[in-house]
């Protein structure tokens, strides 16, 4: 996740951003076809962002992955307001 663009905004402000998207913990997300109830705020994970869940289904755990085009979207609204 982190660029060497200078230009790129922190991982920190990318995670911050996210939440403000509903992926904040108590929220409910729909991503790939399933709902899932939100445990955690966003963090880095394997290069991308990522927050921990409960399937609402099945009751599991896990940790999500969000898609590269979420993150897209906060990038874009982060270089609006720099």
């Amino acid at each position: 996740m982190a660029s060497l663009n200078p230009k790129s905004p922190s991982v920190r402000t990318i995670c911050e951003n996210v939440k403000t998207l509903g992926y904040a913990p108590s929220a409910k997300v729909r991503l790939y076809g399933e709902e899932f109830e939100v445990l955690s705020d966003p963090f880095p994970e394997a290069g991308g962002i990522a927050v921990r869940v409960k399937a609402t289904r099945d009751s599991r755990f896990c940790v999500l992955q969000l898609p590269a085009t979420i993150l897209q979207s906060v990038r874009g609204r982060v270089d609006e307001v720099a």
